[in-house]
Order: C-alpha cells, then sequence, then structure tokens
C-alpha cells in the first residue's frame, strides 16, 4: 500500500502543468533528435542534457525521461527507414524492419515497433514500481566490498558485450577510468593528472566528455562521410498502421520481447543487446513463417523493439537502487543525477522521495504521450530524414558549443568536448566501442571509493574481496563472462574450418 500511495503522490506532482508541458516537451525533441541518422538516445540526452539546467531537478528529470523515452522511439525511426540503428541494440530491428520498408510495409513495421514499445514500456513501468523499492531496501544491506564487486561485473559485462573484440572494450574501459582519475584525489586531496593545469583539478567534466564522445563524434563522423553514396530513404506511402494478420503475429512477441527485455535490463549486469539479440533468434525459432525472416518478418521486429524498451526501462533498478548504470544511455542519466548533486543508490527513496515517484510516475505519462504524438506524426519526423548533412553537422555542433558553454562559462570545457569529439571519432574509426569509456569515466571514481572503504573497513586486508560470500560470488560471475565469450569465440573459429 505504501507503493501505491507513493505512486499516487508521483502522479499528483508529475500531473501539474509544469510538469505535464516539460514531459511533452521532453518525449517530442527527443523523438525529434532521435529521427535524425545516428543520433541514439544515449547521444540525443548528452545532446540536450545541458538545456534542462534551468529547471529544478523534479522538473528536469520528468524531462529526462521525455528524452529518454523519445529518443528510443526515434531510433526505431532510422533503423527501419534508413537501415542505420541508434546503438547495437537496435541492429535486430534492422535485419527484419528495413526490408519490410523495402517492400512497401513501412507503415506495418514502424506500428508495430510504436506499439509493442508501449507495451513493453507499460509493463515495465509497473514491475519497477514495485520492484524498485525492494531491490532498494535490499542495497542497504550491501557493504562497500560487494558495491565494489557489482562495479567490477557492470564493467566486464559491459565491455565483453560491446563490439567484437574484449581487447577493444577493455582498453576503451581503461582509458574511461584513466580519465575518471584527473583532478583532485578524494581521499587524500593530492592532485592527479592534472599537469599543472588549474582547470584539471575539478576534474573533466563528464557532461563535456560526454557531449564530446556522442554528439560532436557523430557530427564530425557525418561530416566524414559527406563525399561518400547515401542510399535514398524509403518513402513511406500508404497508411500507417497494422492488418489484423500483423496483431495476430505481432502481440505474443511483445510479451516474450518483455519478458526477455525486463529481468536482464534490471540485472546490475543487464544492458539491451543481449535481449534484443535473445528476442530477435526465439522469434526466429518459434515463428511458422520463417521464410520470412531476412525479407522482412513482423516479428523480427515486434520482439526485439519490445525487449530493446523493456530493457531499457529495467536499467532504471539497478541505476536508481545501486546508483550503477549498465549502459550508455543510463550513463547519461547518471551524469544528470551528479550534476544536481542527487547520487542515486539504497538512500535515495528515503531522501528524494518526491524526485523519485515523480520521476516513475512520468514514465507512465511519457509512454503514453509517445503512443498518441508518434503514430499521427511519422510523416513527420519521415521528413527529418530528408534534412542534408552539413545542414544537421551544423546544428549537432552548434548545440553542443552552446550547451557545455552554457553550464561552464568556460572556453576550456569546449576545447574538451571538442577533443573528445575528435577521439571517440578515432574510436569509432577504429571500431573501440565508445560505452566502456564513458562508464569508466563516470563510475571509475565511485568504483575507486568502494574499494578504499573496503579497505579502510578491513584495515588494509585485501582478501576481504574474497572472504564476504556475496562479494566473491559477484567477482566469480565477473571472471565467467569474461572468459566465456572469448572461449565461446575459439571454439567458433576452430568449428569453421570443418564447416
Amino acid at each position: 500500500m505504501d507503493v501505491l500511495a507513493n505512486l499516487l503522490d508521483g502522479f499528483g506532482h508529475a500531473l501539474s502543468l509544469q510538469n505535464l508541458l516539460l514531459s511533452m516537451l521532453g518525449v517530442t525533441v527527443g523523438t525529434l533528435v532521435g529521427v535524425l541518422p545516428g543520433l541514439g538516445p544515449a547521444t540525443t540526452i548528452a545532446l540536450l542534457l545541458p538545456l534542462t539546467f534551468v529547471f529544478d531537478p523534479v522538473g528536469a528529470f520528468v524531462m529526462f525521461a521525455g528524452i529518454y523515452y523519445g529518443g528510443m522511439y526515434g531510433g526505431s525511426t532510422t533503423a527501419i527507414l534508413l537501415n542505420i540503428p541508434g546503438e547495437t541494440a537496435s541492429i535486430p530491428t534492422t535485419l527484419e524492419g528495413y526490408p519490410m520498408a523495402r517492400r512497401g510495409r513501412a507503415g506495418a513495421a514502424l506500428a508495430t515497433a510504436a506499439i509493442g514499445s508501449f507495451v513493453a514500456g507499460t509493463i515495465s513501468t509497473v514491475v519497477i514500481t514495485f520492484l524498485a523499492p525492494g531491490m532498494s531496501n535490499i542495497a542497504k544491506l550491501i557493504q562497500p566490498a560487494e558495491y565494489f564487486s557489482i562495479m567490477v561485473l557492470a564493467f566486464v559485462t559491459v565491455t565483453s558485450l560491446m563490439g567484437d573484440s574484449i581487447v577493444r572494450g577493455l582498453s576503451s574501459l581503461f582509458l574511461g577510468l584513466t580519465i575518471g582519475m584527473v583532478g583532485i584525489d578524494q581521499m587524500t586531496g593530492q592532485p592527479r593528472f592534472a599537469f599543472g593545469v588549474p582547470e584539471l583539478y575539478e576534474g573533466l567534466s563528464v557532461v563535456a566528455v560526454a557531449v564530446g564522445l556522442f554528439a560532436v563524434a557523430e557530427a564530425v563522423s557525418t561530416a566524414a562521410a559527406r563525399n561518400r553514396p547515401e542510399q535514398p530513404p524509403v518513402t513511406l506511402d500508404g497508411k500507417i498502421g497494422m492488418t489484423r494478420e500483423d496483431w495476430r503475429r505481432s502481440w505474443k512477441p511483445w510479451l516474450r520481447g518483455t519478458l526477455f527485455g525486463l529481468p536482464i535490463g534490471s540485472l546490475p549486469a543487464g544492458g539491451a543487446e543481449l535481449p534484443t539479440f535473445l528476442s530477435y533468434n526465439v522469434e526466429k525459432r518459434l515463428s511458422k513463417h520463417k521464410e520470412e525472416f531476412g525479407q522482412g518478418a513482423i516479428e523480427g521486429v515486434a520482439g526485439p523493439e519490445a525487449a530493446n524498451n523493456a530493457a531499457f526501462s529495467g536499467v532504471l533498478v539497478p541505476l536508481l537502487t545501486l546508483g550503477i548504470p549498465t549502459s550508455a544511455t543510463a550513463s547519461m542519466l547518471l551524469i544528470a543525477f551528479q550534476i544536481y548533486n542527487v547520487q542515486p543508490g539504497p538512500q535515495l527513496f528515503d531522501q528524494q522521495p518526491v524526485l523519485v515517484w515523480t520521476l516513475i510516475a512520468s514514465l507512465y505519462i511519457g509512454n503514453v504521450m509517445l503512443l498518441v504524438l508518434n503514430l499521427p506524426l511519422i510523416r513527420v519526423w519521415v521528413k527529418l530524414l530528408r534534412v542534408p548533412a552539413a545542414l544537421l553537422t551544423a546544428a549537432i555542433l552548434t548545440f553542443a558549443t552552446l550547451g557545455v558553454y552554457s553550464i561552464s562559462q568556460s572556453v576550456f570545457e569546449v576545447l574538451v568536448a571538442y577533443g573528445f569529439g575528435l577521439l571517440g571519432w578515432v574510436l569509432h574509426r577504429a571500431r573501440y566501442p565508445v560505452a566502456p569509456l564513458i562508464l569508466g569515466a563516470v563510475l571509475g571514481p565511485l568504483m575507486e571509493v568502494q574499494f578504499r572503504r573496503a579497505l579502510a573497513f578491513s584495515e588494509g586486508d585485501p582478501s576481504v574481496f574474497v572472504t564476504r560470500p556475496m562479494s566473491l560470488v559477484i567477482l566469480l560471475v565477473a571472471v565467467a563472462c569474461l572468459v566465456g565469450p572469448v572461449l565461446v569465440r575459439r571454439r567458433t573459429r576452430k568449428a569453421l574450418p570443418a564447416a
């Protein structure tokens, strides 16, 4: 009953005129920016993050929730019409969505993606409403050693699932950890990696780093590809909707996708990549129309899109209860929390009940707004795909520059953003994943603090990480997650010649 009372109180705040307008603004702008090629949810939040600082924390996070969901909805449009996934979790959508669009069924593909996302988002938010407070109570029992082990597990799983090389993923992760160490040591007060530059004593701004790695890097990538021949976007003819047969073939994949996405996304080692690919493979196996897969099977869009949205909703559980992001998008939200001096974790539900429950209530509202807005306005969003690359690049750089400068009023921070933009572009060209880097930069300082606290409590005994049962189990799972993919890839390579 306490949960329902808190949720009703959250709706009381979320349904105020100001928060309703902020939610609508968030979903509209999030969808608008998310529709643009290559700008996924993480990039969308990074680009728009500086523009929300004029609001109070509650209003800002209501808007973030809208941007969060809007960016996810918008990403499916580019995946289906342009064959460009906003991020790796959207790849399964391109496998069937783009062929559907090429066959003249873009309207059905977009509709099943939007409705499936709504169904998964609603179910996931209901589960989060009742699951998150319990997880928060359990998290209060976790000691620094367990926190350190959970962060190690998050690092390992995100690194092993991103990209096609664990070595590249670990290299990106360690670079992020190094970035997080720049500035004054929190426990000794000594500067580290500052090289005598006063601007670095407070560390590298995570906002500048995030905007650079996502927004500026995307603009540089767009500019670098200006001379490449582009495939024209699919035209959207006919009505946007689903036939009775489409509904019959979609509703089970929506539910199955939700069952994959929510529990996996809710784990501290979760993420959206694994459940979307699992959903696609399961739908391919269960479908009575296997011959359509690869040619545009609607189940291959419905299931992964539901799994993707459910997993993205699920990542809010470890973010709110443990303060651990398990994706690049969640890392952007953690940066937003830090900017407003709010530390997500076990105490968040006790210390910031109005913010938390208003945020959860706004997820319900934003999900409904997105369904109402997206289906009628899909033709408007599609027109954005015709924006010339030069104008798109200029707009991204303008927003990025003004956003970073508005926070710090420092040209140095703008230069940092552009420097990391070039670094992000180089990493992308070299096929190094960016998500482990930003995760290391954001979580690295927190992991160091928990590591030192654990040693302080144990009077300097490093065995505390393996003598505490929960910490040992988590570290063993992390080792399995790191070694497992390597062994699987080796076995696959050995089996290839025989095949």
